[in-house]
């Protein structure tokens, strides 16, 4: 009976351990073929070499080419465990500490509420598409604060602390951010030089704003949230009587905080407009009674001059 030669192992490669060009070749093209416990695969590679040791039923034993070999799973030596998994683990972005960042469809969507964050993370994923920062503890927004995340569709500061925020906070963020959340914070002014480049809808519900002509002219560029603005409301006001009292209601009813605003401009300009006159109409009087003091003096001196006679012409006899 023949028997078919035993080839010696490739170098440096265990009979039991796949190639590294059949982890890319397999049929399964997963980088990872870990299908098996491991302890199954370690039988699996026992099984293999005892195989390949012993002689077939028709005396032949199929040595095919690396990359075509049985779909049967790979098997995987006990002692590479370690080495596999790492090898198998994706090479993703940081997640910010204390955070926790699914990932679905290539997107990341970054959760880190209630963590007691008193500052916006900067390890923070650039592919990141939803990011909630809400229920902790951060007072300023600062300039560049998500200037990396392009992707980012939906950003939640809500119920934090939030008093101040950079002209430049949500720089990077005007193209594709479509909802930005800041309600329940401490925002008394709306920072017109952060929020007016923005096309997303803007949550500003809960805060103690204070309405007056600026914070109107904001509002006049903002895309707010049609679900949440009638739950901004003014906690002080350049008139009294619209204080505690739904904003967009006070100024559907025609009600303008500027027209106060531009009352108090017309008058100050009159003031200042009649107190020039009054200097000018002032100094034209003491013009005019020290010019008469003088011509009056003058005059007195002219009464006080002695007058010179008359020389008369002596008369010619006649001849």
């Amino acid at each position: 009976m023949l028997r078919a030669p035993r080839h010696p192992p490739e170098s440096g490669r265990s009979p039991g351990l796949p190639s590294a060009l059949s982890f890319r070749t397999g049929r399964s093209r997963s980088r990872c073929p870990v299908g098996r416990p491991l302890a199954q695969g370690a039988q699996g590679g026992r099984a293999g070499e005892e195989d390949a040791a012993a002689p077939g039923a028709a005396g032949v034993v199929s040595m095919g080419p690396v990359g075509r070999q049985s779909p049967a799973p790979l098997p995987v030596p006990a002692g590479g465990s370690c080495l596999i998994l790492l090898f198998c683990l994706r090479l993703g972005a940081p997640c910010p500490q204390s955070c926790q960042c699914p990932e679905h469809a290539g997107a990341v969507a970054v959760h880190c509420s209630a963590r007691g964050l008193q500052e916006i993370p900067r390890d923070i994923p650039a592919n990141a598409v939803l990011l909630k920062l809400d229920a902790n503890k951060i007072a300023h927004v600062p300039n560049g604060a998500f200037q990396h995340l392009n992707q980012l569709r939906e950003l939640d500061l809500s119920q934090n602390t939030i008093e101040t925020i950079g002209p430049a906070a949500f720089a990077g963020l005007a193209g594709g951010l479509r909802l930005l959340d800041l309600s329940h914070n401490r925002i008394r002014r709306i920072p017109k030089d952060a929020l007016g480049k923005l096309s997303a809808k803007i949550r500003l519900s809960h805060n103690p704003l204070h309405c007056e002509c600026a914070l109107q002219e904001a509002l006049w560029e903002l895309k707010l949230d049609p679900e949440s603005v009638d739950e901004i409301a003014c906690h002080t006001a350049a008139r009294e009587e619209y204080v505690g009292k739904p904003l967009i209601q006070a100024l559907d009813s025609g009600v303008s905080f500027c027209s106060t605003h531009h009352k108090t401009t017309d008058v100050a300009m009159l003031v200042t407009m009649f107190g020039w006159f009054a200097m000018v109409i002032t100094y034209v009087v003491y013009y005019v009674r020290q010019n008469q003091e003088d011509a009056r003096k003058h005059l007195e001196y002219l009464k006080s001059l002695p007058s010179a006679p008359v020389a008369k012409d002596p008369v010619s006899p006649v001849p």
